[in-house]
């Protein structure tokens, strides 16, 4: 009895790491992978091989090395997909990009240079990018309140009482109801079409610049900022030291050789970490591992639902989707604007990061987000902010 005991708490902790995980941005994931010119098919063969990439780095990792090593992955990301929007070359161009950017993640791992190099941005101006990629998908529940009300209203009331009372599963809930709204208009959900288990379509990836630097670049630096380094603070805190560097070569390596089938990133988890590295999941650290190999093994049996998830994707109206995906990442851009804005130093130039990057402009074939990056670096360095600051305030 007291065996089973032992083992309910980081199984139980295990089974809310993945359905959380899943249900709370698997919205976010298709919307990203239809975005940039993905059909039917190719976004579900990429939720589909993201479960698997990250269920099995989760359970081959924690069982090497008894650490509770969550993946994910990455939702800042499939935000940034969703604002850098269709690339020319089409969706093998994207295809591309999230080649490149497994193999940098990799190489960081090999190469620490690199990944100082990355530290060496400053903060506000890291956060600041995360910050101006969210901003178009978190108005989406704006707009869908006032052009779909019947179907919006009630998602977002039942977001916003879940956030008060039962916040982990707010998404899930607001998603639920989407769905029943869904159910409950005359055409049903009879648009989602036949054909419900997933299959895997491959895409032979086509390099272009402005996708590299449009698409590959940002998700490179956002991924790092926003999901490694945190993933690892998060497991330092509970008094882990995860092997980062075997971590960023798994997941790196995973991702590129995904991509052709739709992996746009796997990341060490750095929300849902907490749920499986935490006390709630086992007094005793060294049984937490237990969680998160619970988690992965539950993330590969959920891939297998990535047909379904496409069919409820298809049968909506885009707008109400975009809005249920900016419900769940309406914390993640508080969060970023805070730590943004936070510092004195730095505050313009991650204003300036901010602005250039949620307009959504496009220019020589490249989109807002390495414009924003390159402006908010250009301010920084020539010391602009500085002069704001100092110059005489004028009526």
């Amino acid at each position: 009895m007291r065996r089973v005991e032992d083992l309910s708490r980081p199984l139980s902790a295990g089974l809310v790491t993945a359905v959380v995980g899943f249900a709370s941005t698997f919205v976010v994931v298709l919307t990203g992978l239809r975005s940039v010119g993905a059909d039917r098919d190719q976004a579900e063969s990429g939720l589909l091989l993201l479960c698997l990439a990250m269920g099995g780095l989760a359970v081959v990792l924690g069982l090497r090395y008894r650490q509770p090593l969550s993946f994910a992955w990455s939702t800042p990301g499939a935000a940034l997909l969703v604002s850098a929007g269709h690339q020319a070359g089409g969706y093998p161009a994207a295809v591309g990009a999230f080649l490149i950017s497994g193999l940098l993640i990799a190489l960081t791992g090999l190469w620490s240079r690199l990944g100082r190099l990355i530290a060496a941005i400053p903060g506000p101006l890291a956060t600041a990018l995360l910050a101006g990629v969210l901003l178009p998908l978190c108005l989406a529940p704006v707009h869908a309140a006032v052009q779909l009300p019947a179907l919006a209203l009630p998602v977002i009331a039942v977001w916003a009482l879940l956030t008060r009372f039962a916040r982990r599963w707010a998404t899930p809930g607001a998603l639920a109801v989407a769905i029943a709204a869904l159910a409950l208009r005359p055409a049903g959900l009879s648009a989602a079409g036949a054909g419900l288990l997933p299959s895997v379509t491959f895409t032979a990836p086509d390099f272009r610049l402005g996708a590299v630097a449009g698409i590959a670049l940002p998700l490179y630096v956002i991924t790092m900022a926003a999901q490694n380094i945190p993933g690892l603070a998060v497991l330092t805190h509970f008094g882990y030291r995860p092997p980062f560097r075997t971590a960023l070569l798994g997941s790196g390596l995973a991702t590129a050789a995904g991509a052709v089938g739709g992996v746009y990133m796997v990341n060490l988890a750095a929300i849902t970490a907490a749920l499986a590295a935490g006390p709630d999941a086992h007094p005793d650290r060294g049984r937490r591992w237990i969680a998160s190999v619970t988690a992965g093994a539950l993330y590969i049996a959920l891939g297998l639902t990535a047909g379904l998830s496409a069919a409820l994707l298809a049968a909506a109206p885009p707008l109400l989707i975009e809005a249920v995906a900016g419900l769940a990442l309406l914390g993640t851009l508080g969060s970023a604007l805070g730590a943004a804005v936070a510092e004195e130093k730095g505050r313009e130039a991650a204003v300036v990061t901010f602005a250039v990057t949620a307009s959504g402009v496009t220019a020589l074939g490249i989109g807002s987000p390495f414009w924003g990056l390159a402006a908010g670096l250009v301010f920084y360095a020539l010391g602009l902010e500085r002069v704001i600051r100092q110059r005489p305030a004028t009526s």
